[in-house]
């Protein structure tokens, strides 16, 4: 799922995100906040897109694999199955320099958040819709460690972070300096089931990242929170549309992408 993010906030769902770097071009997968997405989702499209085409060469792209693959993810975890239009063709552009500023970021403010997505079309509870998704997955130590350690110049530890949850995260993350991999579930109670305990624990203190929290003490967004924290079946439902949404945004149509014959890499060795 937060591969499938990176790869649409990122000009449009294009599987953009899985091209890997060559001697004539830098991608977007190299970009310093994509460093932490998840090796074994980029394996999934590979493995699937493989099986693809032995079975039916030149058909299906990169970019509905990864479409249908993070529905089905998120489904098969107990969250909401949505419908995911197919038919998207694959980048011809991938570039580091185009990710700077359309990925959210962890330790952004509630004004930058929001002007992100209405950017991208998104409503302010559409994008608190989209967050829920933090309910299942990891963050690297690396992007809430200032929470914990260095907070501010009198207190260490962020005061607003549940006392409990801070300890446990700083026992977690105590050697994040020397091994980058040190992460944290983003939702510590239900880490592996798709539901609304993530905005429960906004409520209850528990936001791992300083945007996590952000979405619980702006007035804007707090109201959102409160309603899909007492009510699932409405978080799931805005949720799917949201994600709907999000899987159409400015996707290449024909003369616009490829097929990718492989997803990491375009079909002209020279792009």
């Amino acid at each position: 799922m937060r591969l499938f993010f990176s790869d649409c906030l990122v000009g449009g769902c294009d599987a953009s995100v899985l091209i890997s770097s060559n001697v004539f071009n830098h991608a977007e997968r190299d970009a310093e906040i994509n460093q932490a997405l998840p090796g074994d989702a980029f394996d999934v499209v590979t493995r699937a897109k493989i099986t693809l085409e032995l079975s039916c060469p030149g058909i299906v792209s990169c970019s509905d694999v990864l479409a249908q693959a993070t529905r089905d993810l998120i489904a098969a975890s107990g969250g909401p199955s949505y419908k995911v239009e197919l038919g998207r063709k694959d980048s011809l552009v991938s570039k580091i320099s185009y990710v700077e500023g359309n990925i959210p970021k962890p330790n952004q403010s509630i004004d930058e958040l929001i002007k992100l997505f209405e950017a991208k079309g998104f409503t302010i509870q559409e994008m608190v819709a989209l967050y829920g998704g933090r309910t299942i997955g990891f963050s690297n130590c690396r992007e809430f460690s200032d929470r914990l350690f260095n907070f501010s110049k009198n207190t260490a530890t962020d005061p607003e972070i549940n006392s409990k949850y801070a300890e446990a995260l700083k026992k977690s993350c105590a050697d994040y300096e020397k091994n980058p991999a040190s992460s944290a579930y983003s939702d510590p109670v239900t880490p592996g089931k798709f539901d609304n305990v993530y905005y429960q624990n906004l409520l209850r203190g528990m936001g791992l990242s300083a945007a996590d929290h952000a979405l619980v003490k702006d007035p804007r967004t707090r109201k959102f929170v409160e309603m899909y924290a007492g009510n699932q079946a409405l978080f799931f439902k805005d949720f799917g549309e949201a994600m709907e949404k999000m899987s159409v945004r400015e996707v290449k149509t024909d003369g616009k992408g490829e097929l990718r014959r492989r997803c990491d890499a375009f079909n002209s060795i020279n792009r």
